[in-house]
């Protein structure tokens, strides 16, 4: 509906008391509970589907709260001449973020040091013998960043990767954990993020029992990171789970 001649439309900016009002920390309270109800050790509740890019070779969507991720898999295809030969196969990765994603506008870009990781991650998981001479590439966008980006990217683009068809030695769960004062909070979303005195994240193939990526910021004594260890790989267990349940009922619907 038109509005009236002449009449400025309505806008809304936040007042200056209200924008540079200092957050109270949270977890410095006793009875501190997590904004989304979750208990510590409580991940959040993950929706995965494959199939959601019909141009690409493999891909997955993955939900884990506010956290929306996409990940598109493309090859094997020839590696270029320029390069030498190989007798196994390159990986390529990339993590992008959306315009959107984040609440400040217009900040979405290629995060290299993510790329990095997720290839460290992947990477040896990957049978890269079966497929040499040939690159594969991972292609990984954040839609919305809701917190635990990373470990949602790497679970998704294992989980996109064996949409491909690439053969794996098994599939790569990741799960991080935030040291929030004497707290462990596990799959911690962004707020618990911005006040985290440290984080831990293990990447993992759930049925080999084998870590392939550890990531660890601040500092930590030895009880914490074993405790937080334990967590993790806990959680990747349970999340491994999930992600074969997805793969096969996508395997179930495609034969039906």
């Amino acid at each position: 509906m038109a509005g009236k001649s002449g009449t400025a439309p309505t806008t809304y900016s936040p007042s200056p008391s209200t924008q540079n009002k200092k957050r109270r920390p949270i977890f410095n309270d006793a009875d501190w509970v997590r904004s989304d109800g979750r208990g510590f050790p409580q991940c959040r509740p993950a929706f995965l589907r494959t199939g959601a890019v019909n141009s690409a070779s493999g891909s997955a969507y993955a939900e884990f709260g506010n956290t929306k991720v996409i990940v598109s898999v493309f090859g094997p295809r020839e590696s270029k001449k320029a390069m030498m030969y190989s007798d196994v196969g390159r990986l390529n990765c990339n993590v992008s973020y959306t315009t959107f994603a984040t609440p400040v506008r217009g900040q979405g870009s290629d995060n290299k040091e993510f790329s990095s990781i997720l290839h460290k991650a992947l990477e040896g998981a990957i049978i890269l013998d079966s497929f040499p001479k040939t690159t594969v590439d991972v292609f990984a966008l954040v839609l919305e960043s809701g917190g635990s980006d990373l470990p949602v990217v790497i679970s998704c683009a294992s989980l996109a990767l064996a949409d491909a068809g690439i053969m794996m030695y098994d599939l790569v769960a990741s799960v991080s954990v935030s040291c929030l004062g004497k707290n462990l909070v596990i799959d911690p979303i962004s707020e618990e993020e911005s006040y985290q005195d440290g984080s831990l994240m293990i990447t993992c193939m759930p049925s080999r029992n084998e870590v392939t990526q550890l990531t660890v910021t601040g500092e930590w004594s030895t009880p914490k990171i074993h405790e937080a260890m334990e967590l993790c790989l806990d959680a990747c267990s349970k999340l491994g789970n999930i992600m074969r349940s997805c793969l096969k009922e996508t395997a179930s619907a495609s034969q039906e």
